[in-house]
Parts: structure tokens; C-alpha cells; sequence
């Protein structure tokens, strides 16, 4: 099963997608992996990502998305793969998409996790990172994902690991200038989104993110069965 996911920063897009990658097996294909991967391995076109990183620019499409078919390509891809963090506009969906049909890569469903903006907004402002790892979720203002207290200490309800803050969630602007980018559905990452629904036959879940964890995913479950 091959899935491409969707979700504003808050919407709880990469605990849902984890659940996704446990239950079917799946590989996850994160774009910004994917960049440390290639530039730490010294591939060509880690190299060519690298001059434009280092030079504080956007690595072109023409570089990204040899490098996501290379990826989804590898060993651990064949049972299939979860895609998060590309495209980021509907340019690069349409890139994408061109590239999958031309590799003969069937992109079984893409999930869009909804969420209302000043909900996602408030949702980034409490959330908090485990410096094991990401995917354990922990939220100050969420009962069911709250940190747990030990030895004096808030750490991580899922590996007791320590806990930090992204210094971009506690800051309104930057908040907001993410979200400009997902929201706008005119060439942004909603304008994504929506280029895929318009494609004949591709099978698109829309799932509110609104609810608590347990009820999204059983929701999303529901549709990917």
C-alpha cells in the first residue's frame, strides 16, 4: 500500500501517520530524511542538494523527486510506503505525480488529515518533542497524549525520554507563516491536495483532525481497509 499523507503542522499528521506505518507495515518516507541521507552519503544528488542549502535556497524539484523514486524504490519500500512532507504545492504534486505514472508507481491513497487554523495553531504552542523520537506524541493541553512527571521532571508519556520545544512552535509568526504556505489553495499545499482529488480514480480520505487521537485514526483505519 502505497500512501501520500496531508496535514497543517498541529493536525497530528505524523502520529496518525505512524499508526498507519505500524498497522500495514510501511516504509516512512520523510522528505527531510531523505536530504540528510543522500547529503551524508555523498550521492550526486546529495551533492547538487547540498549547493543549494548550503546557499540557503530551495532544492529544485528536478533533485527532490529523483531522489523521493530512488528512495521508495529501496528494499524496505516493497511492502509499500508513507509518504510525508512532499509536495508542498501544487507544483510539485503535479511534478510528483507525472514522476509516479512514469516509474509505473501506483499511489494507492492519499490521506488528508483537516484541521481548522487557529485549532492547528494552538495545538503547535503545546505540543513537545522527544529527543528519542518524534513520532512519540506528548501535548501539555491533551489529556490522553499528556508528559508524564518523573523524578521532578516532565518527560516523555511514551519512553520516559527528556522533552524539547521547537523554538519555531512557540513563536505566532512563524507559526502563521507555515500555515500561509499549507492553507493557501491557490498554489500551496491545500492546492495540492485538492490537484489530486480532481485526478479520475484516485482514491482521496479526508479525515477531521479534530477529535481525540483514538477516534482520527479509527476513522482513518475505516477507509484504508
Amino acid at each position: 500500500m502505497n500512501i501520500l499523507i496531508f496535514g497543517p503542522n498541529g493536525s497530528g499528521k505524523g502520529t496518525q501517520g505512524a499508526i498507519v506505518q505500524k498497522k500495514y507495515g510501511v516504509a516512512h518516507v520523510e522528505s527531510g530524511a531523505i536530504f540528510r541521507k543522500n547529503i551524508s552519503g555523498g550521492t550526486e544528488l546529495g551533492k547538487k542538494a547540498k549547493e543549494y542549502i548550503d546557499r540557503g535556497d530551495l532544492v529544485p524539484d528536478d533533485i527532490t523527486i529523483p531522489m523521493i523514486l530512488d528512495r521508495i524504490k529501496e528494499d524496505d519500500c516493497k511492502k509499500g510506503w508513507l509518504l510525508d512532507g512532499f509536495p508542498r504545492n501544487v507544483v510539485q504534486a503535479e511534478t510528483l505525480n507525472k514522476a509516479l505514472n512514469d516509474a509505473k508507481i501506483k499511489l494507492d491513497y492519499v490521506v488528508e488529515i483537516s484541521l481548522d487554523r487557529q485549532i492547528a495553531a494552538d495545538r503547535i504552542m503545546g505540543r513537545r518533542l522527544c529527543v528519542n523520537d518524534n513520532n512519540h506524541p506528548n501535548h501539555i493541553h491533551i489529556d490522553a497524549i499528556k508528559p508524564v512527571e518523573k523524578d521532578g521532571k516532565i518527560v516523555c508519556r511514551v519512553c520516559g525520554g527528556e522533552l524539547k520545544t521547537r523554538a519555531d512552535d512557540q513563536d505566532a509568526g512563524a507559526i502563521n507563516k507555515r500555515h500561509d504556505i499549507y492553507y493557501d489553495t491557490t498554489s500551496g499545499t491545500m492546492a495540492a491536495v485538492n490537484f489530486f482529488k480532481k485526478i479520475p480514480g484516485q482514491k482521496v480520505i479526508t479525515v477531521d483532525g479534530a477529535p481525540a487521537i483514538g477516534e482520527v485514526s479509527e476513522k482513518l483505519m475505516k477507509q484504508l481497509d
